[in-house]
């Protein structure tokens, strides 16, 4: 047990060693010191219960320590100031009531001495700065106590600063660490749960060519309903996943996509998906615009099926979508409860969700892809909110000249 101990502490004191030689000033802090009391020897050192260690030393004398020599704490007058806080000054020992009897200088053999604590800001003592010299100094001035005050404070900042510099490496480093593994894991999540839909979905095709009774016919068609939302929710998943990991939503652009053909299909798709509910359009685009009209209709979609989720149940859904001069811009507008100023700025993070009382199955990564799909078009998505309507709308450039293939890069 003992052993252990001791192997955590000389852990411990290498580690401050470290730390002390990290720090620039501190040889520049020794020369003064030396300079100023006319002493021979200065060190900052690494005070505990039973060792005092010196860290870093300038040596005028031949006192025989570096960085990294240890001497019995008992031994010194370090002891004293590590229990009761308070600096250690004398310019002459013979002279000396307090100490002129200690065993240290004796020890030692010196007759001038200056020491202060180190005191850090969790209020633990590091240990401390201090000289000596064999012969006797006037130490005992303001100008000196005042200025070892300086240099001990000053040596206790940089090493909080150190700490917690370190600290917060750490912490990015774990942060990191972590976005890594999860994103990782939502990549491979996604991707092997392709293979068992797929087959489910193989199965439900394949009994829909089966004559079937009633309440059959009525459960297929639910599975069926299941499998296409787990489909879209895994597409979601890997789009996250792709732009998170620095690959961006892949896209596929055209020169000259027909964007308006997109926009009705996926109107209808979602009207039928949605009996009950109004969606109308408004479709001003008699040009070709340059896009990967899938990703452009995916948006739409995760815009639609967001004003029908969150919109007021007896609203009408407004498809707005026009050409005007280099821009095209494509619009989604419902009624229902305003989103908060506060909120709309969150609308486009990840696993954010709106607040409602309806159930939200979803991951609410709809409007974080739509977004890094408009972002992958040199455009923008943003909304805007008020008792009336609210309005999601995104703007690209209409005819920029683009690559055939490209990422929306997160």
């Amino acid at each position: 047990m003992t052993t252990g101990r001791a192997s955590v502490n000389q852990v411990a004191i290498a580690r401050d060693i470290a730390a002390v030689a990290g720090i620039d000033a501190v040889s520049n802090i020794l020369d003064v010191v030396c300079r100023i009391t006319g002493m021979g020897f200065a060190a900052v050192a690494r005070v505990d219960e039973v060792s005092w260690t010196a860290c870093a030393v300038r040596d005028e004398i031949g006192f025989g320590l570096l960085p990294g020599g240890q001497l019995p704490l008992k031994t010194t007058l370090c002891d004293e100031i590590r229990n009761h806080r308070t600096p250690i000054v004398f310019n002459d020992v013979v002279e000396d009531p307090l100490y002129r009897d200690h065993h240290t200088p004796a020890t030692y053999g010196l007759r001038s001495y200056i020491s202060y604590p180190i005191i850090r800001a969790n209020g633990e003592m590091f240990g401390t700065l201090c000289a000596i010299d064999p012969n006797p100094h006037v130490v005992d001035t303001p100008e000196i106590t005042s200025t070892f005050k300086l240099f001990a404070e000053l040596i206790a900042f940089h090493l909080d600063a150190a700490d917690t510099v370190a600290a917060s490496q750490a912490a990015l480093i774990d942060a990191d660490e972590a976005a890594v593994l999860r994103d990782q894991f939502i990549a491979v999540l996604g991707h092997d749960l392709r293979n068992p839909l797929a087959a489910v979905q193989a199965g439900l095709t394949l009994l829909k060519a089966t004559p079937l009774n009633d309440r059959a016919t009525v459960v297929v068609g639910q599975m069926e309903a299941s499998a296409t939302r787990m489909e879209r929710l895994i597409a979601d998943v890997l789009d996250f996943a792709r732009g998170r990991l620095g690959g961006g939503v892949p896209l596929a652009r055209l020169a000259e996509a027909r964007v308006h053909e997109v926009i009705e299909q996926v109107v209808q798709e979602l009207r039928a998906a949605w009996p009950n509910r109004i969606i109308t359009t408004d479709i001003a685009v008699s040009r070709p615009v340059a896009c990967d009209p899938e990703r452009v209709g995916q948006l739409l979609s995760n815009l639609i099926s967001n004003a029908l989720t969150h919109g007021a149940p007896d609203g009408v859904v407004e498809v707005h979508a026009l050409c005007q001069s280099e821009f095209f811009e494509l619009s989604v507008i419902n009624a229902g409860d305003p989103i908060p100023d506060h909120a709309i700025p969150q609308l486009f993070q990840p696993f954010k969700r709106r607040v409602t009382d309806q159930p939200q199955a979803g991951l609410g990564l709809g409007l974080y892809i739509a977004s890094q799909i408009a972002k992958g078009h040199a455009g923008a998505l943003d909304a805007d909110s008020n008792a009336e309507r609210t309005r999601f709308r995104f703007v690209m450039p209409a005819w920029a000249a683009i690559e055939e293939t490209g990422h929306a890069d997160n």
